[in-house]
């Protein structure tokens, strides 16, 4: 009987050893995420490289019917260590986050001679290299049109990564200026002269003067001389 007894036991423990997901179900998951996430990047031009967090091997939860969803838990194109989220939705549900390393490499434009602060961007102070994409919260700029023309915030040294927190617009209108406001209502528009009291760039909202009924207004610069008075 007790012999009996003892079999039953050891069974009934292998069933419940059996019935659980284990640390290399979870990460053979991430790996074929991971996988598939670089195989997409790839495709598009990008080299990804990656590296998925270790789990302690006598991790054990509850049996999974179907194969874990994996997700990434924040945005992998804004940080080189973003989360995998791992998610079973059986009839015991269960959720974890798991730490990997990922890399996302492409051409990206960095500054091709040092650059002092205020100094338009000229397409010479341009070139492109491998970069990494992710390296910073602060995504890199990979169009020219994005760049030339624009000022610098700061100075920087040849090699730097272009983003957008080292730019200004340059003024397209300073104080003093006189512009052309262009008002519109009802398919109608009409312009008057005016006399701009403020600075700005494209975008930008200024006080300006108009000249004929010397009423003062805010305008939106549309291009240099240019303001518009919504209606």
């Amino acid at each position: 009987m007790r012999i009996f007894i003892f079999v039953i036991s050891v069974l009934a423990s292998a069933t419940v050893s059996a019935a659980t997901t284990t640390a290399a179900q979870i990460t053979g998951a991430a790996d074929r995420f991971l996988e598939t996430f670089a195989a997409e990047q790839t495709a598009r031009g990008f080299t990804v490289r990656y590296n998925p967090g270790r789990l302690d091997a006598r991790l054990s939860l509850e049996v999974c019917e179907s194969a874990p969803g994996v997700s990434f838990s924040g945005d992998p194109w804004k940080t080189s260590q973003p989360s995998l989220l791992v998610v079973c939705d059986g009839a015991r549900p269960w959720r974890m986050f798991l730490p990997v390393s990922v890399e996302i490499s492409g051409k990206g434009l960095v500054a091709a001679r040092p650059l002092a602060r205020g100094e338009r961007i000229t397409e010479s102070a341009l070139k492109r290299e491998a970069v990494a994409l992710n390296a910073t919260r602060r995504s890199p700029i990979r169009s020219k049109d994005q760049l030339v023309g624009m000022e610098m915030r700061r100075g920087v040294n040849a090699g730097t990564v272009f983003s957008a927190d080292l730019l200004s617009a340059p003024e397209a209108v300073a104080r003093g200026d006189h512009v052309v406001i262009t008002a519109k209502t009802n398919g109608f528009s009409v312009r008057s002269r005016g006399k701009a009291l403020s600075s700005g760039g494209i975008g930008e909202q200024v006080t300006v003067e108009n000249l004929s009924s010397t009423r003062t207004v805010r305008a939106e610069i549309t291009a240099p001389g240019q303001v518009r008075i919504p209606m």
